[in-house]
């Protein structure tokens, strides 16, 4: 996979979440906990993308015997079957 460098600041708070994921060993560099966030955050945006299209979808075809929740679960199902999730 081709990598972009990138330099980045990042706010004092922002900073003191960092060095303790960086002292738990499970990352080796403060890139491998940005990227580990960027992809969390991508994933996180593709479901809620996913949620709105089916609300809007049901909208569209008044379909109303299923409730939020209920539509959370389907898209997170869909998502999980496209390996989205």
């Amino acid at each position: 996979m081709a990598m972009a460098k990138k330099s980045i600041t990042v706010t004092d708070r922002q900073d003191e979440w960092i060095q303790p994921q960086l002292a738990s060993g499970r990352y080796a560099t403060d890139s491998q906990v940005i990227r580990e966030a960027i992809r969390e955050k991508q994933l996180r945006t593709a479901e809620i993308d996913s949620i709105r299209a089916a609300l809007v979808h049901a909208e569209e075809c008044s379909f109303t015997r299923l409730g939020k929740e209920d539509i959370r679960q389907a898209a997170q199902t869909e998502m999980k079957g496209d390996g989205d999730l």
